[in-house]
């Protein structure tokens, strides 16, 4: 099934909303009550859809509701099934901080077409287009990864940018990348963005690696699908509820390795909108009784393309 171009519109909407939600709160150094604006903003606009949605990938389960959770039902219960990855609110800290490349994520699909991952960890290497398929693997060293990326793109390692979110866990990485002198970008939060940077050759980024969101992950994943970019993970858990929670989701393999085609399936709409100005996009302008938002929209089947600037009206229930 091809997805109507005139969700776009729709779903441009729903992502421009939950960022004015989070936009109430920014810089309030409170980042659940930013998320949880986000999160009302955009299941409002959604209920408003000539959708029959469930949500696939979320913020956990329903018993953490009033969280978009895993399972939730959205739409007004007519026209297609569809389902949705939602990330109201990628980088909830930069939103309560007042930072760069806050955003509010959401991506569509035809009904099974995206993995249900729970909300858990998932490893990630993510490279960008015009590369032999299959280039990298997660089971490789990194030093492997590295030498095959330099040899496919004809530079020698210390030409190479990595991004990767600095945290403790990638300590190792990060000892490999330095012992080949590999340059790296890191992130403190916002792993949707970190993954993006590589589809974009004007952000020097070739190779995005580490450990972070599961959720993300699949966000990231329907954005690259649109940008014919590479991208590999691997769910990983910390304990034995998390794998019952994946196998209660259908996911008979624990230690699969998942292809972006695996990730997602057929056509996919991708919109992430700006809370705060970022590399991709600006965040909210208040303008009067309106606000003006910015939305990275991707949609896979006609190769649509674009930043889509909307000016709203403030009140959620218009």
């Amino acid at each position: 099934m091809v997805i109507d171009k005139k969700y776009i519109e729709l779903f441009t909407n729903v992502t421009a909303r939950a960022a004015y939600g989070a936009y109430l709160h920014k810089g309030k150094n409170d980042k659940i009550a930013a998320d949880q604006a986000a999160v009302d903003h955009m299941r409002s606009e959604l209920n408003k859809i000539d959708i029959k949605g469930k949500v696939v990938i979320g913020e956990g389960e329903m018993d953490e509701a009033p969280m978009l959770y895993i399972g939730e039902q959205v739409g007004n219960k007519s026209g297609p099934e569809v389902d949705i990855a939602v990330d109201p609110l990628e980088g909830t800290n930069f939103a309560a901080k007042n930072l760069p490349n806050a955003l509010a994520v959401m991506a569509v699909s035809k009904k099974g077409n995206l993995l249900q991952a729970p909300d858990i960890y998932m490893e990630k290497i993510a490279i960008g287009k015009n590369l032999p398929k299959n280039l990298l693997d997660l089971d490789n060293t990194v030093e492997k990864n590295i030498k095959l990326l330099s040899e496919a793109k004809g530079v020698n390692p210390d030409k190479l940018t990595a991004c990767l979110l600095k945290r403790d866990r990638h300590n190792n990485i990060i000892k490999s990348l330095e012992s080949m002198n590999v340059n790296i970008k890191f992130l403190t939060d916002g792993d949707v963005s970190g993954v993006l940077f590589v589809a974009d050759k004007n952000k020097n980024v070739d190779i995005y690696l580490g450990t972070g969101g599961g959720p993300e992950g699949v966000l990231a994943a329907a954005a690259l699908s649109c940008l014919d970019c590479q991208m590999q993970t691997r769910l990983v858990y910390e304990n034995n509820e998390q794998k019952d929670k994946a196998k209660k989701l259908g996911i008979s393999d624990l230690e699969k390795k998942y292809s972006i085609d695996e990730m997602v399936k057929g056509d996919v709409i991708f919109c992430a909108s700006g809370v705060t100005n970022g590399d991709f996009v600006q965040g909210i302008k208040e303008v009067g009784d309106s606000f003006e938002s910015e939305t990275l929209v991707l949609h896979k089947s006609s190769n649509f393309y674009k930043i889509i600037k909307k000016k709203l009206d403030k009140n959620i229930y218009k």
